[in-house]
């Protein structure tokens, strides 16, 4: 899922409102800046920024899709005017500067979008110049920060979902099986990050080449390194589409069997549905939007449009949902950064999320596993924040 992100280069908001209202009374004004002040009394002006245009196969469909999905967010609000302004970016960092350029001198008051990690950093510098803020449909952690907030699920997140959930069963000592390509140093990053905040041990990492060679050769160390009971959770930041399933196949078979040693996934396990059915998978956990929230949103789209949304389609929609529910708290720094990180949060198209100061986010995900080629899930999405994070 990450892929889709960036290329080669680098439920009701009625619920919404609720909770985000909620937690701004608690907030100091005082203590909010980083962005424009804005009249709540008049529309406000929203800038859209979608990758229509590019050559990149399927990009006019994932642009649709934000569009729609924001068009249905604000026919959700409730008492919020919204002055949607949509701009073409064609997936390119230098157009998508200028369009944001063009939309905070016509008034754009926040920015939504843009997908493609070096279009929204180039966006986020354009828009810094005026002091708005963007928030960007991106995952790529490393442009997060200054006023550019990143809306896209990280690995970071994930990897603090499920290191937290592993200790909390009584499992921390972690051998880490990542490729040797940059979202697999990433992932690696991500779960030492997250094992050191949950008091975990990593006991062992383990690098291949991400080719059938690769994966093959590292089996007899990732075996030796799970072997003897040293350690008792097997993190995997493999993709479906990717070694997941040589891995799931080659290991079981190498004698790491999943009863022996808790298989844990960074990535999605349940798409496509064909993972299911892979050995190694069976009894494994991995991190996934709140299913009841997801679902919703998509049958609520299909029954719009037609059509079910792009898997980041609803992104735009949770833009448009904070947007809405700080403006709906009637007050003129709504857009600003203290304001759209507020601890509580918003609930969105897979449950709740926020901001991060840093310009990350958290998203409340469920720990599903695999039972008989089925998703079960095993410990629900939080339907609240606590603490500083997940």
């Amino acid at each position: 899922m990450f892929a889709v992100f960036k290329r080669a280069r680098k439920a009701t908001l009625v619920a919404v409102a609720a909770l985000s209202t909620f937690a701004l009374t608690a907030c100091d004004p005082a203590s909010l800046g980083g962005g424009p002040s804005i009249n709540t009394s008049k529309p406000v002006p929203v800038a859209l920024l979608v990758p229509r245009g590019s050559a990149q196969s399927g990009d006019s469909v994932l642009a649709q899709s934000l569009e729609n999905a924001a068009r249905l967010a604000i026919a959700d609000l409730k008492g919020v005017q919204i002055d949607l302004r949509i701009y073409d970016t064609a997936g390119d960092p230098a157009r998508a500067a200028a369009v944001a350029t063009e939309a905070v001198n016509a008034g754009a008051r926040i920015i939504l979008g843009p997908v493609y990690a070096e279009a929204a950093n180039a966006a986020g510098i354009a828009a810094a110049k005026k002091g708005v803020n963007v928030l960007a449909f991106s995952n790529t952690s490393s442009i997060a920060g200054g006023n550019v907030f990143i809306l896209g699920p990280t690995f970071d997140n994930t990897a603090r979902r499920l290191t937290t959930y592993a200790k909390a069963q009584g499992k921390s000592r972690i051998v880490i099986a990542s490729s040797a390509d940059s979202a697999g140093l990433a992932g690696q990053a991500a779960i030492r990050n997250a094992a050191a905040q949950s008091g975990s041990t990593i006991t062992s990492s383990i690098g291949y080449e991400l080719s059938q060679k690769g994966v093959i050769n590292a089996i007899p160390e990732i075996r030796a390194a799970t072997g003897g009971g040293a350690s008792d959770v097997l993190f995997l930041t493999a993709t479906t589409a990717g070694a997941l399933p040589l891995l799931t196949q080659l290991l079981p078979e190498a004698g790491v069997k999943p009863e022996d040693i808790q298989y844990v996934g960074l990535t999605r396990w349940d798409v496509p549905a064909q993972t299911l059915a892979l050995p190694g998978v069976q009894g494994g956990w991995f991190a996934m939007p709140d299913p009841g929230t997801a679902r919703r949103f998509r049958d609520r789209y299909e029954a719009t449009y037609g059509a079910a949304p792009h898997s980041i389609g609803g992104l735009a929609y949770d833009g448009i949902a904070a947007v809405g529910a700080l403006v709906g708290a009637g007050k003129s720094d709504a857009l600003t950064a203290g304001a759209l990180t507020q601890g509580a949060g918003f609930l969105g198209t897979s449950g709740i999320f926020r901001l991060r100061p840093d310009g990350t986010n958290d998203r409340g995900l469920a720990i599903a596993t695999i039972t008989d080629q089925k998703v079960v899930v095993i410990d629900s999405a939080p339907s609240r924040f606590t603490g500083a994070g997940l």
